[in-house]
């Protein structure tokens, strides 16, 4: 089959991949449309040591249902976390936390960049005949956003600055938008910023908000500089969220942290129903996020494009 292959940081196209090869409870995927994320482009500078297919954002068809014929013909997304099942996390229902696990085209388990794709059965969520690729293709990210709120007490009266306003930060404001809270979003380029304006939300610029403090503050720019930003604005026993995934260290100095009682939450994964739910009801819209779509023979063309400076999400149409 056709496909991105990623090895030594270098990606490349190629036509002579093998078909995936499927495990007990695992069902062959034909990929309708996947999304390139920034963890993508960061695995090319060293983020995770991965050969193999990248690519964890998707929306396909179930080929082969394995032993599954519920499945079969249904259009589905999937959670990234292949979890052994077995460990104690697991035994606790924190599979997304696996002791063991693999993640789908991150670490030790091809992803969605190629023709066909595989997940276990139970990774998988039907998506309604009524909901477009487009806009389940944003399902994981969407569900990543929302994460946040499962971590952390909003109130209307919470100041909120959520410092990004890229691919993930827009979906973001979109979710602290729903709580009511007094919301601004850090943004460096007038597009995103029209984009959040025509969704209500406010944009400001780095140096409007410069000695400004916030009850909770949001990091997702994927830069130290944004982190140090984002320290910069969290009140003293505030909370500051991390979802930056990228390639590089962060100086942090641990002992302000501790005078200022400061709650550090990493955010990750979240529940992908809840993402498609709150994609097909309206409460999050992406169709301005939207830049291109490539063929997948334009696969290393839609990676060049995504990884330039302001561009927001490209997708590969197998």
């Amino acid at each position: 089959m056709k496909g991105l292959w990623l090895e030594d940081r270098k990606m490349n196209f190629r036509t002579d991949l093998p078909m995936p090869e499927l495990e007990p409870d695992e069902v062959l995927i034909k990929v309708l449309l996947a999304g390139v994320c920034s963890t993508d482009l960061e695995m090319m500078k060293g983020y995770y040591d991965f050969t193999g297919v990248p690519g964890h954002e998707f929306v396909g068809l179930v080929q082969d249902e394995n032993g599954h014929p519920e499945l079969l013909g249904k259009r589905v997304i999937g959670d990234i976390n292949i979890s052994c099942g077995e460990c104690e996390r697991c035994l606790n229902q924190e599979t997304s936390q696996c002791m063991n696990r693999r993640t789908l085209g991150i670490f030790s388990y091809d992803g969605v960049f190629a023709e066909y794709s595989k997940l276990p059965a139970r990774n998988l969520t039907v998506v309604p005949d009524s909901v477009s690729d487009v806009l389940a293709v944003f399902s994981e990210p969407t569900a990543a956003a929302l994460r946040i709120l499962d971590q952390i007490q909003v109130r209307p009266s919470d100041r909120v600055i959520v410092v990004g306003a890229g691919k993930l930060g827009l979906l973001i404001a979109q979710a602290f938008k729903n709580t009511g809270c007094d919301l601004n979003v850090v943004v460096r380029r007038a597009e995103p910023a029209a984009i959040l304006t025509g969704w209500g939300i406010r944009a400001v610029y780095p140096e409007e908000v410069k000695g400004q403090l916030a009850d909770i503050v949001v990091e997702v720019t994927g830069s130290p500089e944004g982190f140090k930003l984002s320290r910069a604005l969290t009140r003293a026993r505030g909370s500051l969220v991390l979802k930056s995934t990228f390639a590089g260290d962060v100086s942090v100095n641990l002992s302000k942290l501790v005078v200022d009682e400061i709650t550090l939450v990493g955010s990750r994964c979240g529940n992908y129903p809840a993402g498609l739910h709150a994609l097909s009801s309206g409460l999050i819209q992406v169709g301005e996020m939207v830049d291109s779509i490539f063929s997948l023979d334009q696969g290393l063309e839609a990676i060049e494009r995504a990884g330039q400076p302001g561009v927001l999400k490209v997708l590969i149409r197998p």
